[in-house]
């Protein structure tokens, strides 16, 4: 079965959950090290996975 211009729901879900588990990762160890571009790289990457969530909760109620 071909999906027409769609990604795998599983894969958008997952590569968000990776994104806010590596951000959360990044921020807390530029906490533990004083670095501060690693806590913004950390925050950024929380921000993208947190957009990709909802983006993703936003289509799903549009074509309900």
């Amino acid at each position: 079965m071909a999906v027409s211009g769609e990604t795998h729901p599983l894969i958008n879900k997952l590569g968000a959950l990776v994104a806010i588990i590596f951000g959360f990762l990044l921020a807390a160890e530029g906490y533990r090290s004083t670095s501060n571009w690693l806590i913004v790289a950390g925050v950024v990457f929380i921000a993208v996975g947190l957009v990709l969530l909802v983006l993703k909760i936003v289509r799903r109620n549009e074509n309900a």
